[in-house]
């Protein structure tokens, strides 16, 4: 057990440096991206650190396998050159043996990436968004999705407009049984009108069989009220910003996922794309652990054996290779040519076996 912790407090101390370099890395690259996105609205470099702050986590939890391979790269190879990996087998410790403690490190660090880091990055990405919005159109557009149909907020100079839909289509273009809720500057309502329908074209709404009431202070809105077979509402949200906003399952923490799936349902939008998520994101300690056993496969060899680089390159190059895997295999599930399922575990077990074949090979030929 002594000899489990001491290579588990190696492995974690190597995670947590790499982690802290890249994380600085990233931040002092993600403010000149920030600045040249943002540059010409004059937001100061506060704000500027801001939103480099609440977009750096995301990009952390997309390399965290990358981090993996590196911490048992730094691991072995540290081993090695001390010669303490040769002690550790000369004293009839398998590779399989020494590998315990490290695959057990990255599983509960994979374990913690879903069930701390996932809220933090779905948190940070979603204020990411409105701020970056707000600045963009100097008023945040927002989607919703709950039991009581969908939500948009639309701003703009004139102020803000709250809508409300039942359901919609497959791709949000078209919104169904729909209200409009227009909001003054100061904050007042001024205008509410219900539509059988609602389709987005450029720059506009266009409204099928709409009744409007005025919200004014004084006024009787029912004898007021209008009839439109057509009416045209100016709008600053796009098919495509709606369509990322619905889309973007990072943007969910894990723990509300499985409900707004059910909402997703609900509102007429497939949630395939979510589910395929939600089980990548449970799979992930396993990729992980599948990680350290291809880093470990190319790295527990002693540094006499030469070709230290070429054992680096080719484990991080593997890595990268599964990491691809990964991905496309969540592509083909996200558009339905493979089940959630598959999609989501055969790239984890898949990499397990291929590395735990290379470090068998490699200790019994």
């Amino acid at each position: 057990m002594i000899l489990h912790f001491y290579f588990a407090r190696r492995f974690l101390t190597g995670f947590v440096l790499i982690s802290a370099v890249l994380f600085a890395l990233l931040v002092l690259v993600d403010m000149v991206e920030q600045a040249r996105r943002f540059g010409s609205y004059d937001i100061g470099w506060q704000r500027i650190f801001g939103l480099t702050m609440l977009n750096t986590p995301a990009t952390m939890n997309l390399i965290l396998p990358l981090i993996m391979i590196l911490a048992t790269v730094v691991l072995f190879l540290s081993l090695a050159r001390s010669s303490e990996l040769v002690v550790t087998r000369a004293a009839g410790r398998s590779a399989l043996t020494a590998l315990q403690a490290p695959v057990m490190v990255a599983f509960i660090i994979g374990v913690m990436a879903v069930g701390m880091l996932n809220p933090i990055v779905a948190a940070t990405a979603k204020r990411y968004v409105q701020v970056s919005e707000n600045i963009r159109a100097g008023g945040a557009s927002a989607l919703s999705i709950s039991h009581e149909g969908l939500w948009l907020r639309q701003g703009g100079e004139q102020g803000q407009t709250v809508i409300r839909a039942w359901r919609s289509n497959a791709d949000a273009s078209v919104l169904y049984d729909v209200t409009f809720i227009s909001y003054a500057p100061d904050g007042g309502p001024i205008r509410r009108i219900e539509a059988t329908s609602a389709e987005l074209e450029e720059n506009s709404w266009v409204l099928t069989g709409a009744k409007s009431w005025p919200l004014e202070v004084g006024v009787n809105a029912e004898g007021n009220a209008e009839f439109f077979e057509t009416l045209t509402l100016p709008s600053n949200l796009t098919l495509d910003r709606i369509r990322e906003s619905i889309s973007d399952p990072g943007a969910v923490s894990i723990y509300d996922l499985p409900e707004f799936i059910s909402q997703l349902e609900q509102a007429g939008f497939s949630p395939r794309r979510h589910k395929v998520w939600l089980q990548t994101e449970l799979a992930r300690p396993f990729f992980l652990v599948a990680m350290v056993l291809v880093a470990s496969a190319f790295t527990m060899r002693h540094t006499r054996f030469g070709g230290t680089g070429v054992a680096v390159l080719a484990s991080v190059l593997l890595g990268f290779g599964l990491y691809f895997i990964r991905s496309f295999a969540q592509i083909l599930g996200e558009n339905g040519q493979i089940p959630v399922i598959l999609a989501a575990w055969a790239p984890p077990v898949a990499s397990i076996l291929l590395a735990l074949g290379l470090l068998l090979h490699a200790e019994d030929g």
